[in-house]
């Protein structure tokens, strides 16, 4: 099968502001773990500085990433994964989106937020804590038409504590990295 890339998420101003946050907060000898590849650029991009798997629910960006040379698992945010990260990257499906608003495609997993924009990020925060490695830390791109404190209080409850690493204005929405991270005892 040939892939669509139609259907895959092609790197857009989040995309580079989150590999600029990842190549910034990368160390040598941490294990990387980037859910929801898409093109696989920001896999690409850290790979070369420690070693990298990724994942994709999206069976063209998959095989896109594939073509790529990246180490991918189809599977829905870190479900198949086995094993822990020391750093996780995130471009999740951020935008809000009402029913009659779905394109039903395979696209719309890079894009659908849900109703509050939330929805796939909520799923995600309450898997993280199983692959994240003891001091470990995780790069989530947030938008400000997703609500940046109520994802930050959403990861907050999980017992995780996050900050602002990076931020860009693009057209009508800031775009935030938050660094998130179970807090030294």
């Amino acid at each position: 099968m040939d892939y669509d890339p139609c259907q895959v998420y092609q790197p857009e101003a989040d995309t580079y502001l989150l590999l600029d946050a990842a190549l910034a907060e990368v160390k040598p000898g941490d294990r990387v773990l980037e859910v929801g590849t898409g093109s696989g650029l920001i896999a690409a991009g850290i790979r070369k500085l420690a070693p990298t798997v990724a994942t994709d629910i999206n069976p063209h960006a998959a095989l896109c990433a594939r073509e790529a040379g990246i180490d991918i698992i189809r599977c829905d945010l870190s479900d198949a994964i086995r094993g822990s990260f020391d750093l996780i990257i995130f471009n999740p499906p951020y935008l809000p989106t009402e029913p009659h608003e779905r394109i039903d495609d395979w696209l719309e997993y890079a894009l659908d937020g849900g109703k509050t924009g939330r929805e796939t990020i909520q799923r995600f925060a309450s898997g993280t804590a199983r692959v994240l490695a003891p001091g470990g830390r995780v790069l989530l791109l947030v938008s400000s038409l997703t609500g940046p404190g109520e994802v930050r209080q959403l990861f907050a409850d999980l017992g995780f504590v996050s900050e602002i690493v990076r931020q860009d204005t693009v057209e009508d929405e800031e775009l935030s990295v938050l660094r998130i991270r179970i807090p030294e005892r």
